[in-house]
């Protein structure tokens, strides 16, 4: 024997069900009027439409017409539609039939730089400890991506206006254990005058209390994937030529002013959505200097 989830089919027969003796046979369709409960229309919930008789498991639930109907599948595996709504009945009770209810499974929110959100936190008060960047456009590209961390984290980024003052900088600050000081250079590569300055300026301070990181590139700029504003590379700037007016030129933005360069970087800024839309050479830089000033 097997269990019927169908239960007895009350239009097998003759389409009526017996009365008491003496009293005429009542139609399965004439039920006493009670109220109808709302019920989800899960897969596998064995319905009876009350108009046509129809008795069926709930397939699935879908949009047809501009209106929500459910599927129901019959014991010999014949389907019909029916408009999702009242004039249904389960376990011989009325119901309005609505939309079963999805289980989702909320995705951990992610900061633009890739970290799992703390939900509701709050800027943590400041530590000692701080990184430096070398100007505006640095510090404002790593606040859009990495803000929401550096916040939690009680972390403050300070612009050092130039890796010339660098030795300055630090004699001014007078790092310690507890007062660390990460910095991010601009075109920090072997036998540049940055590298050079940047050794020069961290020989006088206590081991372990400064970290000095950078990337590859001649500005900032070339940290942002040049996709991201149409190109397929960053055009190559002759020595001599200013670069940001010369990549302004390259890509036939107005370049005569100032305020011209500034307009630029705020569009180039704009592109910029998540670390994804980064160079991972600014990437593991950044992400390393936030680990040695948090200790």
């Amino acid at each position: 024997m097997t269990h019927d989830r169908y239960g007895s089919d009350v239009l097998a027969g003759s389409g009526s069900t017996p009365g008491r003796p003496g009293t005429p046979a009542r139609s399965a369709h004439h039920r006493p009027v009670r109220e109808s409960t709302p019920c989800a229309a899960d897969p596998g919930l064995v319905v009876e439409e009350v108009t046509t008789g129809w008795v069926g498991a709930v397939v699935r639930v879908e949009k047809s017409g501009g209106m929500h109907v459910v599927v129901l599948e019959d014991r010999k595996g014949r389907t019909r539609t029916f408009p999702l709504g009242p004039g249904f009945w389960v376990d011989g009770a009325p119901v309005t039939l609505t939309a079963p209810v999805r289980a989702t499974t909320a995705a951990p929110t992610r900061t633009a730089s890739g970290s799992v959100a703390v939900k509701d936190a709050r800027a943590r008060v400041a530590r000692g400890s701080r990184i430096w960047v070398e100007g505006k456009h640095d510090a404002e590209l790593v606040e859009k991506v990495w803000g929401d961390d550096l916040r939690v984290e009680g972390v403050v980024v300070e612009l050092l206006d130039g890796v010339d003052n660098l030795a300055d900088a630090l004699r001014e600050f007078r790092p310690t254990a507890d007062r660390r000081v990460g910095v991010l250079v601009d075109h920090l590569v072997p036998g540049s005058k940055e590298s050079r300055i940047a050794a020069e300026a961290v020989r006088g301070t206590a081991a372990g209390t400064v970290l000095v990181l950078g990337h590859p590139y001649v500005d900032v700029w070339q940290a942002v994937r040049p996709e991201r504003i149409g190109l397929r590379s960053w055009p190559t700037i002759e020595r001599g030529t200013e670069w940001k007016h010369g990549i302004l030129r390259e890509l036939g933005w107005p370049a005569d002013e100032q305020a011209d360069v500034a307009r630029a970087w705020q569009r180039i800024l704009r592109s910029v959505r998540t670390y994804a839309d980064l160079e991972p050479s600014l990437l593991g830089r950044v992400e390393e200097l936030i680990d040695f000033v948090t200790g």
